[in-house]
């Protein structure tokens, strides 16, 4: 069952380059990709709706003005979108310190990518009952879609890293986070930054909240995964 929210936030990390997919995005985004006959984004979009989410931040960068142009303030999907634009490329956590003042005191993240199962009121109440600045969810993955790169314990992550993996690293992250804004604090402006040192951070103090996800995650930020999820939302091609 979905559980309206009063009123929450979400802001989708799509200012990246999508160089991993070649041509594809060489003259669009990643967001606007065709997925039988409509915009990756809009299935993210539809999603948000679905779980009670109608208030929609999208930092964009690359070609991002497509999305704003196909898009418009997203009422036609009745939910309400803003935008945020990088003039150069800032990371995932330079662009929310780059939209801070579009940012409630709490918001979700997605990256532009990610396509999710998940009841976000569940990951909302749990954050919020916990005093903790940050959340990330994740998936017991096993190395199974991508490689492992988190370790949980006591509800907490204990250890992130991307570029460094461990073969005890039995978590993915999920793709979506949950941030109080005072932890732009630490974030130099317009620079670049990117939220695995804002997680490195966080696990060092012990505050990242991890929440647990059953289902698993789809993204289109590889081939593989385009067609996984062409297949996910109906037909081969």
């Amino acid at each position: 069952m979905y559980y309206a929210m009063d009123n929450a936030q979400i802001v989708v990390l799509a200012g990246g380059l999508a160089t991993r997919l070649g041509s594809l995005t060489q003259n669009q985004p990643k967001s606007m990709l065709n997925i039988h006959g409509k915009p990756f984004l809009q299935y993210q979009l539809e999603l948000f709706k679905k779980n009670g989410i109608t208030r929609v931040l999208l930092c964009l960068g690359h070609l991002g003005e497509q999305i704003e142009s196909y898009f418009g303030d997203g009422s036609h999907l009745g939910i309400d979108i803003f935008y945020s634009y990088e003039n150069k490329p800032l990371g995932t956590a330079g662009a929310l310190k780059n939209a801070e003042r579009f940012l409630d005191d709490k918001f979700f993240t997605i990256y532009g990518d990610s396509y999710v199962s998940l009841h976000f009121s569940d990951v909302w109440r749990y954050f919020l009952s916990n005093n903790k600045p940050a959340l990330m969810t994740v998936y017991k993955n096993n190395n199974l879609y991508n490689a492992s790169n988190t370790i949980i314990k006591d509800s907490l992550v204990l250890k992130y890293n991307k570029r460094k993996k461990t073969a005890d690293m039995a978590y993915i992250e999920y793709g979506v986070n949950i941030f109080c804004k005072e932890i732009l604090s630490e974030i130099p402006p317009d620079s670049f930054f990117e939220l695995g040192d804002v997680f490195t951070s966080l696990i060092a103090d012990k505050q990242l909240l991890a929440y647990e996800v059953k289902e698993r995650f789809f993204e289109i930020g590889s081939l593989k995964g385009i067609e996984d999820f062409k297949k996910m939302v109906g037909g081969t091609s």
